[in-house]
């Protein structure tokens, strides 16, 4: 299956090469998106860019695919959904949650320049990183691209109410299935909660399992790509 994979925050197309690897040897055809603002140098990206580079990977799949967002990018998967509702096969969420229309994108963090840029370890102490070890947290940081504010403050727009029909496989790293279903009964994840197909993934590692535990994250997508 194609399977179109969206990084967050500060992270480019590359940041999936050890899951590419293994989705490959499983026989599936990965393709990484190195998002607009974030890895192409266009310090002045927006996020309609990003939006339209998800598209654009989903529209270049010969097959409908499943589409992976990881963190903020959660809701890049989700607007692909919204774009392509007869397209997108299945959605898989990595530690991260789709915004609601109107709500900011990822507005979490001070911007300098027009840019925002990453706030270091401090942020994420605890479960979200306990599980990355001092070099690899010192990699990440040194490749970590500010993201243009542009596409931190933009405001996420969804339009097609058939992307409720997509299935959705959201799968909870350093929070627990059941921290989540709470969260979403309570309505705090309200496109989650009108949402009329989703299944709840245990995955036992911190925020950034692509780096920490590259190949049970490949097998888990594996699993929904041919569930």
């Amino acid at each position: 299956m194609d399977i179109v994979l969206v990084a967050g925050l500060w992270l480019d197309g590359s940041a999936w090469d050890d899951v590419a690897r293994t989705l490959e040897d499983l026989g599936h055809r990965p393709l990484p998106v190195t998002l607009p603002g974030q890895g192409d140098g266009a310090t002045s990206a927006t996020l309609d860019d990003q939006v339209a580079a998800v598209l654009a990977a989903v529209d270049g799949a010969p097959a409908n695919p499943l589409v992976v967002g990881h963190s903020a990018a959660s809701s890049l998967a989700w607007l692909a959904a919204d774009g392509r509702p007869e397209k997108v096969a299945k959605v898989a969420l990595v530690g991260g949650f789709p915004s609601s229309d109107g709500s900011p994108y990822a507005d979490f963090f001070e911007t300098d320049g027009g840019l925002m840029p990453f706030p270091g370890w401090g942020p994420f102490e605890g479960p979200d990183s306990d599980d990355l070890d001092e070099e690899t947290k010192q990699r990440i940081a040194a490749a970590a691209i500010p993201v243009p504010e542009q596409v931190s403050k933009g405001r996420v727009r969804l339009q097609d109410e058939r992307r409720y029909d997509v299935p959705v496989v959201l799968v909870c790293p350093e929070f627990s299935p059941a921290e989540a279903q709470g969260w979403i009964d309570a309505g705090e994840v309200p496109e989650l909660s009108r949402a009329r197909n989703v299944e709840l993934v245990d995955l036992d590692s911190g925020h950034w399992p692509m780096f920490s535990k590259p190949a049970e994250l490949a097998l888990l997508l594996a699993g929904v790509a041919e569930a």
